[in-house]
């Protein structure tokens, strides 16, 4: 069955020598057993299991001492290439400690033939943000204001520790409401760093030239924001076939200064303006066009807190080619109303229901697989009761 010496690249001293280092020796994780998590998880059984994509799947598992988990379980493979981003994606996790990044709780690298591959995560009872923006709690409304800012600060304090305080720097890459997990008390942990981009969040600079920087996970935040603020998604389909960007939709209303329009209307009109406008504020200067032109993370955390001087701002929305928008698979129909500004207002009698937990076709990948472009969805589900589920 495999035992807690199994390296991950075949020999426990191979561990100790830097596959997944010595250094990180940290009372916070720990070494499981194949043995172990395939009695937590039932044997991995379909009952257990919370969602799958191209990396593998992942199951809910209780360990013997009562300890909920999230167990990520790779697809078997013997090349050198899924070794290396299995060992790297392990270091990077395990080094990695915030109250708002999703860190690791152990590995496992054993199985009958030494090929399993797991990675070993906290349970998250809540979901994902995605979970209650648009999947099966939207409608229950548990995110209200007040829950909402605060994600948006705790997501944005993440990403600071990310990009300025962790060592090497890291870059996400994947910014977006699926992979901002929610605890039992709402607070929210950022989950996937290094895979490779979701339609809809991508910077252009990324997405047209695969350029890569801390500014691009920037503009994703600020995308993440509008969702936050609107409970829109990313990219919604017209009734014309068209497809338009939430910064295309958002674009007019800022500018005529109609920010009370942006708000998300299930919240039936309960926010706070001050914060709103700080919201906007930030997602404005996120989703510039020019990287250099960003504010890093730490100005977009004070800007939310309201420790710098609020500035009017104008938002100048970027389309993706029609190539880019015709592999989204994702959005949702929002109904014109007809009316004479020719903006339109979303109410429950327009939204045409897609389902987000089939659609198929994003795939996560280690932090160096080929850069693919993903389409949202939020598979991380759990099919049995409790209505529990996790993204990671």
């Amino acid at each position: 069955m495999g035992s807690a010496a199994s390296s991950c690249c075949g020999g426990s001293k191979k561990v100790e020598q830097g596959c997944v280092s010595a250094s990180m020796s940290s009372n916070t994780w720990r070494i499981f057993s194949y043995k172990e998590l395939h009695a937590a998880t039932n044997g991995f059984s379909e009952e257990n299991k919370l969602g799958e994509g191209g990396f593998g799947s992942v199951y809910w598992g209780k360990t013997s001492d009562g300890l909920q988990i999230a167990v990520k379980k790779l697809k078997a493979t013997n090349t050198s290439k899924a070794e290396m981003e299995f060992a790297v994606e392990v270091e990077v996790l395990a080094r990695v400690r915030h109250k708002n990044l999703l860190g690791l709780r152990g590995y496992c690298a054993g199985g009958a033939a030494g090929d399993q591959r797991m990675i070993v995560y906290d349970y998250m009872p809540n979901l994902s943000l995605l979970s209650h923006l648009h999947g099966q709690f939207a409608a229950d409304v548990r995110l209200d204001w007040a829950r909402r800012m605060a994600v948006a600060v705790g997501a944005a304090e993440g990403l600071v520790h990310l990009h300025h305080e962790a060592t090497p720097h890291i870059i996400h890459r994947d910014i977006k409401a699926s992979n901002v997990l929610l605890d039992s008390g709402f607070a929210p942990l950022v989950a996937d760093f290094g895979v490779k981009g979701t339609l809809g969040y991508l910077a252009p600079e990324y997405a047209m030239w695969g350029k890569v920087s801390g500014a691009c996970d920037v503009y994703s935040f600020g995308i993440l924001l509008l969702e936050l603020v609107s409970g829109r998604k990313p990219i919604e389909r017209l009734p014309s076939g068209a497809k338009r960007t939430v910064t295309e939709w958002a674009e007019p209303l800022i500018a005529r200064g109609r920010l009370a329009d942006l708000v998300d209307p299930r919240l039936r009109g309960a926010f706070d303006a001050a914060q709103l406008a700080r919201a906007v504020e930030a997602a404005a200067l996120c989703v510039q066009a020019e990287p250099e032109r960003r504010p890093d993370m730490r100005a977009v955390v004070r800007i939310l807190r309201g420790d710098a001087d609020a500035k009017p701002v104008r938002m100048k929305s970027i389309k993706y080619a029609d190539h880019l928008m015709e592999m989204d698979k994702s959005s949702v129909y929002y109904g014109e109303d007809g009316g004479g500004d020719g903006e339109e207002d979303m109410d429950d009698e327009e939204v045409e229901e897609y389902s987000l937990m089939e659609d198929k076709s994003s795939v996560n990948f280690g932090v160096f697989g080929a850069m693919p472009v993903q389409t949202m969805h939020d598979p991380y589900v759990r099919r049995f009761g409790g209505g529990d589920g996790i993204k990671i």
